[in-house]
């Protein structure tokens, strides 16, 4: 049985970079650095890589039997999914205050997931806890259409981006040196 699990490669990277780098598109749109006409960019990466990789990199955890990583990368698979569906079929049809509540929806489940966290290492709360915030910084933008809480939810979206990226680029490099370059914080058991 240890066999197998060493043999077994770690998914989280290729979800955390999923994640990640759509992400830190969307939120280049969303701090204003690039106007929303570019977005057709970011639905082709939901599709691909934010949506499709992380559903991959859920199912592995699931079968490395990972109930976190299962429920975070499928949800957040899944919640790029739904965004770019929902960009591309429906937006024309929906109030800016129905968009918060799906932002307050989303929201609301990172932070359940950010309380997972804490018992997990600093460097995945960092990233739950900067999503909780960009979430819920980006549905008052759509509840006040004041594009200045739209532009600094982008910006915590671009932490949030770079966040995983790290851990992404942490569990690579740490992996591949079989010792800690890049620290995340391991709770202390």
């Amino acid at each position: 049985m240890s066999n197998q699990h060493s043999l077994t490669a770690n998914p989280a990277p290729l979800g955390l970079c999923g994640f990640a780098l759509t992400t830190w598109l969307l939120s280049l749109i969303n701090n204003g650095t690039f106007s929303g006409d570019n977005v057709g960019l970011v639905l082709a990466m939901g599709f691909a890589f934010g949506g499709t990789a992380q559903m991959i990199a859920g199912m592995f955890e699931f079968s490395k039997g990972n109930t976190f990583g299962f429920t975070a990368f499928t949800s957040y698979g899944a919640f790029w999914w739904s965004f770019a569906l929902f960009k591309v079929f429906f937006a024309a049809n929906v109030s800016a205050a129905f968009i918060g509540w799906y932002l307050v929806a989303w929201g609301t489940f990172t932070l359940m997931m950010f309380i997972g966290t804490l018992a997990k290492a600093r460097a995945l709360q960092a990233i739950f806890l900067a999503l909780t915030i960009t979430f819920y910084l980006l549905a008052i933008g759509d509840f006040t259409e004041n594009k200045v809480w739209t532009n600094i939810g982008g910006n915590f979206g671009l932490l949030t981006a770079l966040l995983a990226f790290y851990l992404a680029a942490a569990d690579i490099i740490n992996d591949s040196f079989g010792r800690t370059v890049l620290p995340i914080g391991e709770p202390k058991k």
